[in-house]
């Protein structure tokens, strides 16, 4: 419970830290999906629920380090886009190599749950960043609502996660 208060604690730190330098897919956001990830793998949720909150982690991470790359004028799309893409799904392929993970050892449609999870927050993640684009732009630019970069992603992922526990219960 101690290691558990001080994460969160830190976690609320490093957002009102970060906070006025929020961009596109904002550090608010991939601090609440990591913080969404850290609680269900305590709460010993099925793999492919924690997959969902891991690709749409990555893909949080991956979006903010394009925009920081793009931002400090890192032109090439290979620096820009394939290395951070590679080198966060890369991590997350690691997890296969804990002691006691086996690929495949659990599966749901023939899949493993883990990566399964992984592709859907990756793709509902995708999805809510695209659709608040699209809200912003024809709302002239500016989002409808405080937050609504962070809430409508999170929203498709919360979504998904409901979808998947609905299947797997």
């Amino acid at each position: 419970m101690k290691n558990l208060m001080s994460s969160l604690f830190f976690a609320v730190l490093a957002i009102f830290i970060i906070l006025p330098v929020a961009q596109a897919v904002c550090p608010v956001c991939t601090v609440a999906v990591g913080a969404g990830l850290e609680g269900m793998r305590l709460l010993g949720v099925d793999d492919v629920i924690t997959g969902i909150w891991a690709g749409g982690l990555m893909l949080s991470l991956f979006f903010w380090t394009a925009g920081w790359l793009k931002k400090h004028n890192v032109k090439s799309v290979f620096w820009q886009i394939v290395v951070p893409f590679v080198f966060y799904y890369g991590l997350l392929a690691l997890v296969y190599a804990l002691p006691g993970v086996q690929f495949g050892a659990s599966t749901l449609w023939g899949i493993d749950k883990f990566l399964l999870g992984i592709i859907v927050g990756t793709v509902a993640f995708y999805l809510g960043a695209r659709w608040y684009i699209k809200i912003k732009r024809e709302n002239g630019g500016h989002a409808k609502f405080a937050f609504q970069k962070v809430v409508v992603p999170l929203s498709f992922l919360i979504i998904a996660t409901v979808i998947f526990w609905l299947i797997t219960m």
